[in-house]
């Protein structure tokens, strides 16, 4: 549906202020239904907390400790669908998990464990076996100390390309309709009758458009968002915690990841990345100062890479460490003590206020469920529009995902067949990128000068027209992880080639 337009003035259904994954979400399922959508983003799609995940697709195993039940079911739920949506940016990983320095029994993981297999109906990933890390190829790596006895168990999750999955979603949300602007911020809105009222800012110059919902989808500023429009609240808010990842060369062979539990009870993962390379994280630390860029701490280093050497054979000190990245997870302020036991459910506030426009406000969240959150968030929004139609993202592929059964490999194979004079493992990347769009960027095969390790001009031409690629730091470490691989120069020639125009 258009938004409808005065003289100076456009009028939206919804404005949304905010380009993570619940932003893009809410975007996308409200479109489909329908209805008219502007979303801004104050900077780039997925520029904070939804790129700075572990990058896991996962009902969450430890919340089961905090009695997260219905969390645990729904993300369960979700992982599966969302395998499903899009199987060239999410793959299922096998987990393994020794017990040889578990703080928790045996009989603890193992109940968990069953839990896990059971809650969400699983049907499509490999269910919880036992192994014997003595025996086992996914011991190899491991220090004697690590293995104990050899028990170990294994499960299933699915990995994720975090910030690809937020533009995906706002690429769908475009094709039917919505309007997303990025680089773009909300500095203010007012409240005019039953409307919203509300002043955007872009690189040349302000505009004002107005909205019959605001959805504060701001994640670390959401609180900002609702100060700022004059509709904070003292009894529910966000509790930022903060959580950092540090990535290393490659600890083990195999395509398997460890969850590593520490002396304190605490997780951390570690997960081959990048084909060179492995993740470790993740931490968790209040953040105290207002909503920002993060950065790993010294502490949160030296913590990582002893779990690390608590484990593995291969030992890390902080200078094998590659790269960095933090990010603030706004979670919902549930009051408890430990910031690893903080919910990471998530509160939709929709305040309805006689005489005021309606806003709804969300509060915390994962990656995992923005999709559950979003049809939920319609819930709220939908009986104002009449026009609205019925929930449908559930089982709707995302952009590129609609590969033939699902069968990542067999659509490598055909473009490799369809692309002889292409490096297979060019292909490889970019059908894990794109899905089928990758056909639309391989055209015809030329894809232009290559600006450094296998970026070439056609794919960044793609990025600016199609995902709103701006800066080399959008397409090297959001649109992909290039930035890992490329060579020394690959960044200032990326830059020369956007700023050419």
């Amino acid at each position: 549906m258009a938004a409808t337009q005065s003289d100076t003035e456009t009028t939206y259904d919804l404005l949304i202020v905010g380009g993570g994954v619940n932003g893009a979400g809410i975007a996308r399922d409200a479109a489909g239904r329908g209805l008219s959508v502007l979303l801004v983003e104050a900077e780039d799609l997925a520029s904070h907390t939804s790129s700075a995940s572990t990058k896991l697709i996962h009902g969450g195993l430890r919340y089961l400790e905090y009695y997260e039940f219905r969390l645990v079911r729904e993300a369960l739920i979700e992982r599966e669908r969302l395998l499903g949506m899009a199987p060239h940016i999410i793959w299922p990983l096998r987990f393994v998990l020794p017990q040889s320095q578990s703080p928790r029994p045996a009989w603890m993981v193992r109940l968990g464990l069953f839990l896990y297999d059971h809650l969400g109906g699983r049907k499509k990933l490999p269910g919880t076996e036992k192994l014997n890390l003595d025996r086992a190829p996914q011991g190899n790596g491991l220090k004697a100390g690590a293995k104990g006895k050899g028990s170990a168990f294994v499960y299933s999750d699915c990995w994720v390309q975090d910030s690809r999955l937020v533009v995906l979603n706002a690429m769908d949300a475009a094709a039917r309709g919505a309007e997303i602007r990025t680089r773009t911020r909300l500095v203010d809105a007012q409240s005019q009758g039953d409307q919203w009222l509300g002043t955007i800012m872009d690189e040349t110059g302000q505009q004002q458009v107005r909205a019959k919902v605001l959805v504060n989808a701001a994640g670390p500023w959401v609180d900002a968002v609702l100060r700022t429009l004059g509709r904070a609240r003292n009894d529910r808010g966000v509790r930022l915690i903060k959580g950092s990842h540090i990535v290393v060369p490659r600890l083990y062979e195999g395509d398997h990841a460890f969850m590593l539990q520490n002396p304190d009870r605490r997780i951390v993962f570690a997960i081959p990345y990048e084909q060179d390379f492995t993740l470790i994280g993740t931490t968790d630390e209040p953040w105290n100062e207002p909503p920002g860029k993060a950065e790993i701490s010294p502490g949160e280093v030296d913590y990582l890479c002893e779990t690390v050497n608590r484990y593995f054979e291969r030992g890390v000190t902080p200078a094998d460490i590659v790269w960095t990245y933090a990010g603030i997870r706004p979670l919902y302020d549930d009051h408890a003590a430990n910031a690893s036991a903080v919910t990471r459910d998530y509160v939709l506030d929709f305040d309805q206020s006689e005489g005021r426009a309606p806003i709804l406000s969300v509060f915390g969240g994962k990656i995992t469920t923005y999709r559950k959150l979003a049809e939920h968030a319609m819930e709220h929004i939908t009986p104002l529009f009449p026009q609205a139609t019925a929930p449908w993202t559930a089982g709707a592929v995302l952009p590129g995902g609609d590969l033939p059964d699902g069968d990542f490999d067999g659509f490598v194979v055909k473009l490799v067949a369809r692309y002889p004079q292409l490096d297979p493992a060019l292909l490889h990347r970019l059908a894990r990128a794109y899905g089928t769009r990758a056909l639309d960027l391989l055209g015809s095969g030329d894809l232009g000068s290559d600006l450094g390790g296998g970026l070439h001009t056609a794919e960044v031409d793609y990025l600016i027209r199609n995902e709103w690629a701006r800066s080399a730091q959008d397409i090297l470490y959001r649109r992909s992880k290039l930035g890992l691989h490329v060579p020394e120069g690959t960044a200032q020639a990326l830059e020369a080639y956007l700023a050419r125009d």
